[in-house]
């Protein structure tokens, strides 16, 4: 069974940093690309980030130069680095895995940034 579970979310002044973690199990970690959403109150989900099972990564462009996105295979764990932090970033982030054909998310972990 596919599991992703993300942690590291809290409350944070604008400006300030965090880092997301999201731990995967039950498939090939090392084969599949895998990435970070988020969704904020009355709005869609949207893509932040995503990294490719070699390490190369793409970025929404409201995130460019801000976060960063990695992955330690030996861990099976994704990160999310976020630095300059602003009151627009506040969402609930989700950690996503499409193996094979099926689309898997975690529960989310929310981040808040205060003004």
């Amino acid at each position: 069974e596919v599991q992703l579970v993300e942690s590291g979310g809290g409350l944070v002044q604008a400006g300030g940093s965090l880092r997301l973690s999201c731990v995967a199990s039950g498939f090939t970690f090392d084969d599949y690309a895998i990435g970070w959403f988020r969704q904020a109150p009355g709005k869609e989900r949207e893509v932040v980030a995503l990294i490719s099972s070699g390490g190369a990564s793409n970025y929404a462009d409201s995130v460019k130069g801000r976060f960063t996105i990695s992955r330690d295979n030996a861990k099976n764990t994704l990160y999310l680095q976020m630095n300059s932090l602003k009151p627009e970033d506040t969402a609930v982030y989700y950690c996503n895995a499409r193996v094979y054909t099926t689309n898997y998310w975690g529960q989310g972990t929310q981040v808040t940034v205060s003004s």
